[in-house]
């Protein structure tokens, strides 16, 4: 059907930064490479300054800016809410526009506390009963490689898994002399690493052996607690409009768990790693074979089957780029690697797919409260001598 033919999905969004301009790239780009159901229009974008917001819409493709997000919840020409502000106002943006009607895509981690969380989960149920949609942006499940991760658990290929490994290493906070910014302060993100990072590893491994964590136990660290304050964020709070002002989240966690299949399960998330700019690592050991994966050689998923003689035995490297592995198709020859922002966009083919069928895209407002109950309880153990958690 011709794209003029289609119904179409009118999309609004809230906020234009860095991961704004990730999602704008995606809308742009997913009708130009995959048949979609619905034809996307990129109605409008909202944000608090005037001049930039509207400089973003020129930039990033949108036909219209706002500084009043609420504008587009009254819109009829906008049928979907894509949330990528701070955590502090992922709620409140997300419950408003379920509760108008909108469907909504919002960035993770879905809150900045598990009762945030679940008032956007129930605002979620009250909206499907409307058909009405919600969806957490965990888009790392959308590379590839990680798709195959997942089916080759799926298909028992590593048989019962044993051991979980997750870390998630950027090296960007390793100077003292880095200012602060709204990730750094506990009422705007939330949590730190554990949360702007860590989130993504828990969500990844348990979408990959389809298990749940059901307990934990874990440390967090501040190495720098007083950085510069940028002009542009001098009404952080505590910063007093002094020359320096306080970090009052996390730099570092380590914790480790218990999945629900018993596997044994460790994780590590820090802005510290000197020379690791985006590494996602996670290995998975099974009783018949094991995965290993990061991020930072993201076109490739090592595989180990362990009922190959011991003379050859060894990782398989699988080039994840076959025209037979998920969303590959629909780009390059095989052997063309795709880059962080084809996630993304796989995200929007995924959820504009699920909004036209009538179903209910993955992962869900429920997925994301399960990875904040996660986050909660780390925080929580950490703060009482380790304590382990359950979360059953």
């Amino acid at each position: 059907m011709a794209a003029a033919d289609r119904a179409r999905l009118g999309v609004g969004m809230v906020g234009y930064s860095f991961m704004g301009a990730a999602h704008s790239q995606a809308w742009r780009t997913a009708p130009r490479f995959f048949d979609l159901p619905l034809a996307v229009d990129m109605r409008v974008v909202a944000g608090r300054s005037a001049d930039g917001v509207a400089a973003a819409a020129d930039r990033l493709g949108w036909q219209e800016s706002t500084t009043d997000w609420r504008t587009l919840l009254t819109r009829d020409d906008v049928d979907v809410i894509d949330v990528c502000t701070p955590g502090n106002t992922h709620a409140e943006i997300a419950v408003a526009a379920l509760d108008a009607g909108k469907h909504v895509l919002c960035e993770k981690p879905l809150a900045n506390s598990v009762a945030e969380a679940e008032q956007m989960v129930a605002a979620a149920d009250r909206a499907a009963a409307r058909g009405v949609r919600a969806m957490v942006g965990f888009t790392y499940r959308r590379v590839p490689a990680i798709q195959l991760a997942r089916q080759l658990v799926a298909d028992g290929r590593i048989g019962q898994v044993r051991h979980v490994r997750a870390q998630y290493l950027q090296d960007w906070l390793s100077d003292p002399s880095t200012p602060l910014n709204w990730r750094l302060d506990k009422d705007k993100a939330g949590s730190g690493a554990l949360g702007d990072i860590g989130a993504h590893v828990v969500d990844l491994t348990q979408f990959i052996t389809g298990e749940r964590l059901t307990g934990v136990s874990g440390m967090l660290e501040t190495f720098v607690r007083e950085r510069p304050v940028a002009t542009e964020f001098s009404g952080l709070s505590g910063s007093g409009g002094t020359e320096t002002g306080p970090v009052s989240v996390d730099d570092a966690a380590v914790f480790f768990g218990r999945m629900s299949g018993g596997a044994l399960a460790s994780y590590e998330a820090t802005r510290y790693a000197q020379g690791r700019k985006n590494a996602i690592r996670i290995e998975i050991n099974g009783s018949a074979g094991s995965l290993a994966f990061d991020f930072e050689d993201m076109n490739v998923l090592h595989f180990f089957d362990a009922a190959e003689p011991a003379e050859t035995a060894g990782f398989r490297r699988i080039v994840v780029t076959e025209p037979e592995h998920r969303y590959i198709e629909a780009w390059w020859p095989a052997g063309h690697g795709l880059g962080y922002e084809h996630a993304f966009t796989h995200q929007v083919v995924d959820l504009v797919g699920a909004l036209a069928a009538g179903d209910q895209p993955t992962p869900s407002f429920a997925d994301g409260l399960a990875v904040q109950r996660v986050l909660d309880a780390v925080e929580r153990s950490a703060s009482d001598k380790h304590r382990w958690i359950d979360l059953t």
